[in-house]
């Protein structure tokens, strides 16, 4: 049983800053209080040289435990995006687009899980679609052979159609949101720098925050966050090979998204991180993966297709959503699949194999949910 935890958790394409990230946290951890019928109490956040982190202490089944929970947003990436006018985030999104093809993300999203293919595609769809029919409201003299002055009336329908009605709806789908989270893919993939500032600043704190005792180290990431756990942790074992101290980490990725920026020719850094995170013996690296989350490459091995076929593989674990959710909000939701996307981090309704606030908070080892059942909910056996 664990009595200490830290946890470094890097959340992902959200724009949430830590605070927010550390309210949904306590949001769930009282769910997974309900459902276990413990007591999960969520300390405030702390900003330092460690980071933005919170404590929480757990009381299961009669076993005390405290985690340090690190959270390593990039909200401050995602604002900048957003920030820019509309025409610059479409303009710069389907250059994003552009590029995810041409670097051969796009073939390589087809061919090992074609659901995250039409993920790729959906936002610059619906955008030129909408194009589209505003330039057809645009034309309409055109078609009907009208006089050029229709123009003065046409031309200003179709931007308003598309500025005050497409885009607006488009929210509801999220498809600004989305271009952003191409346009960082492509620029984690080319390790820009401001991606490359954010990976050295987070490996800084990550070393701060691990000089702490703790009976486990837990690395934890959610969709696009797998690509800066990856990256961050591999450069914190770069710059400081005896970082763990001979403790052993365990790495969960939890519908990792990591192959979204490693199948695209331009992340060489990326790869090689991959191959080099997988290779340390004193890593244990497991994927969660969820058939009805189509935001990742599902069934997909991040290391072998990132060109590390020879190195351990991390084990594939399968959760089913239904299993933690109670048959209405599954039911509600299902159909929403970036809300759908989110449920790995979220509270449960009912036990099941798989909580997030119990992985990282509960008296567990974090190993043991790499063999996990879904349908079964985890035996936690009293303190003798």
């Amino acid at each position: 049983m664990i009595q200490s935890r830290i946890v470094l958790h890097f959340p992902g394409f959200e724009p949430l800053e830590a605070e927010a990230h550390r309210q949904r946290y306590k949001r769930s951890a009282a769910q997974a209080s309900a459902v276990w019928q413990t007591q999960f109490d969520v300390g405030d956040l702390f900003v330092d040289g460690q980071g933005a982190h919170f404590p929480v202490h757990a009381d299961v089944a009669g076993q005390a435990t405290r985690s340090d929970i690190h959270i390593f947003d990039h909200n401050d990436l995602i604002s900048a995006m957003r920030a820019e006018p509309v025409w610059m985030q479409i303009g710069k999104g389907f250059k994003a687009g552009f590029d995810v093809v041409r670097q051969g993300g796009a073939w390589g999203y087809f061919r090992h899980a074609w659901r995250f293919g039409l993920f790729f595609l959906f936002p610059f769809l619906f955008l030129a679609a909408g194009l589209t029919l505003a330039v057809n409201i645009a034309a309409i003299p055109s078609a009907f052979e009208l006089s050029s002055w229709w123009f003065l009336l046409a031309l200003p329908a179709g931007y308003f159609v598309f500025r005050h009605g497409v885009i607006p709806f488009s929210d509801r789908y999220h498809v600004m949101h989305l271009l952003a989270d191409w346009r960082l893919a492509v620029a984690v993939a080319e390790n820009r720098r401001e991606v490359d500032a954010f990976i050295e600043r987070a490996a800084e704190e990550a070393g701060a925050a691990l000089e702490g005792p703790a009976d486990e180290i837990l690395v934890t990431s959610h969709s696009m966050g797998a690509n800066f756990a990856i990256s961050v942790i591999a450069r914190l074992l770069e710059k400081a090979p005896g970082a763990l101290k001979g403790r052993r980490l365990v790495f969960v990725t939890l519908g990792g998204a990591a192959l979204q920026c490693s199948l695209l020719s331009s992340a060489s850094v990326l790869r090689q991180r991959i191959g080099a995170l997988a290779r340390r013996p004193s890593v244990d690296w497991f994927d969660i993966q969820c058939l009805t989350d189509p935001i990742h490459l599902y069934k997909c091995d991040t290391v072998a297709l990132s060109g590390h076929a020879d190195a351990p593989q991390p084990k594939l674990v399968f959760i089913r959503f239904k299993h933690a959710m109670s048959p209405e909000r599954y039911e509600k939701n299902r159909r929403d699949f970036l809300r759908m996307h989110r449920q790995y981090v979220l509270g449960p309704d009912q036990p099941s194999g798989f909580d997030f606030t119990l992985m990282t908070a509960g008296p567990l080892p974090a190993k043991s949910f790499e063999g996990l059942d879904s349908t079964r909910a985890p035996v936690i056996h009293p303190m003798s």
